[in-house]
């Protein structure tokens, strides 16, 4: 990619930095769960009730945020094929930075639930608009590592997330858990502060800009382009539905797995809550540098082809969830880190594929929409997973040993991925290329 022009880099750095700070808001609330929910119910922070109102609450949250995220991304995919993928851009990091700062002054978790409602919306609809420009904007040869290292600004955003919450909850704020989140919420407005300075340097879409006729969302389900949507849309849903299950608890598992080793080691309970953002954070890095790395290898992956490509990271997917929440493990902290590393590498990295294989199914009249119903329609089927989760994992008497027995259910899920890939197109399949 070294032959880029300056334009094509600024593009691509634009939506490098959107779909991080994307992903940033998104997760933001997942680590602040197990101090957010019990003071926002009055509970005893890290009481039994207050472990299982925790469960429940990110279970429900998550889902509604998916839910959320499905509705913007469908869209604002549209808006975005209608007023240009720019616009969109810059409007939509707004609008998941001020939905995400207004959590920080939540009084309950009704009000928390609707200020999440409003950054999901945001968030949603910045992938869609950003994998269309960057996949407009780059030369063909490029298509699929520019579109690969895109994604790579998502672990980004998840490593810049889990900074922010250890600073602030683990630094600044050890002692007092129960307002430490609201400053980690406060920390949404940087993306706006990013979008502010983004929208003097980017410009408008070339090809997009050619297109005279207005595109029609019903156009995406025409029998010409139905196979690509199928395509898409199945591969989306295995891959966000084993990701966000295993992902939206990993805060909640990290914590249980702290309290657990504290407790065999001896450890004083006022450095507690230090062993548990430690044990979040290192958890969280692992799993995250795990992403990044797989996100990068999808790029000589996709040479064997799209179909082998995902046959690959499910089954390796598989096994690594179910390897690690099926087996048994010594509880150090580094034993835990190398399978979180496993999950992230496979169920994280496969995410690099759909910000190339998704663009390409669709003509650049449906780019983003077609793009942004697959990849975001996917949540309305994924949101059913962290709630699942929450609800079975809450109802166990060992809590922890309840997430397990739901999280190992969930590594057979990229199995299914594998049965349907005749339903998948290869890009010299799809007729609109």
């Amino acid at each position: 990619m070294k032959n880029l022009t300056r334009k094509q880099w600024i593009v691509f750095f634009a939506a490098w930095l959107g779909w991080g700070f994307d992903i940033f808001d998104g997760v933001l609330f997942n680590y602040v769960a197990p101090n957010c929910v019990p003071t926002l119910l009055h509970l005893p922070i890290g009481s039994p009730e207050a472990k299982t109102q925790t469960l429940i609450w990110t279970g429900i949250i998550t889902s509604v945020l998916l839910l959320g995220w499905a509705v913007g991304g469908i869209v604002f995919g549209y808006i975005a094929d209608r007023i240009g993928r720019a616009k969109t851009l810059l409007l939509t990091m707004l609008l998941y930075a001020f939905g995400t700062a207004s959590c920080a002054f939540a009084p309950n978790m009704e009000v928390l639930l609707l200020c999440r409602i409003i950054a999901s919306l945001g968030i949603g609809g910045e992938w869609a608009a950003g994998a269309a420009m960057v996949a407009e904007v780059m030369p063909n040869k490029y298509r699929v590592e520019a579109g690969a290292l895109l994604y790579t600004s998502a672990p980004m955003g998840l490593f810049l997330a889990t900074f922010v919450n250890h600073q602030i909850a683990g630094v600044l704020f050890p002692d007092t858990p129960e307002t430490s989140w609201r400053y980690v919420f406060l920390a949404g407005l940087i993306p706006a502060a990013v979008a502010f300075i983004v929208r003097f340097f980017i410009k408008e879409s070339e090809v997009w800009e050619k297109e005279k006729e207005p595109p029609k969302f019903q156009e995406i389900f025409a029998p010409e382009i139905i196979d690509a949507t199928r395509s898409g849309l199945l591969m989306a849903v295995i891959a966000l539905l084993t990701w966000w299950s295993c992902n939206a608890f990993i805060p909640v598992v990290a914590s249980g797995l702290a309290q657990a080793f504290a407790k065999s080691q001896h450890i004083p309970a006022d450095q507690l809550q230090k062993t548990i953002e430690d044990w979040k954070t290192t958890i969280t890095s692992s799993f995250n540098t795990g992403g990044l790395i797989g996100t990068i290898l999808t790029i000589p992956a996709a040479k064997i082809g799209r179909k082998w490509m995902f046959t690959i990271y499910f089954a390796l997917s598989s096994l690594a969830v179910t390897f690690t929440f099926g087996g048994v493990h010594d509880s150090s902290l580094k034993v835990w880190s190398w399978l979180y590393f496993a999950i992230g590498l496979t169920v994280f990295g496969i995410f690099g594929a759909f910000t190339f294989y998704l663009p390409e199914l669709f003509p650049t009249r449906l780019r983003a929409t077609g793009a942004g119903f697959c990849y975001n329609a996917g949540r309305i089927i994924t949101a059913i997973g962290p709630w699942m989760v929450g609800q079975i994992a809450s109802r166990q008497v060992n809590v922890l040993q309840g997430a397990f027995e739901v999280l190992f259910v969930v590594g057979l899920i990229p199995i299914i991925g594998i049965f349907l890939m005749p339903w998948v197109l290869e890009p010299k399949d799809a007729s609109v290329n």
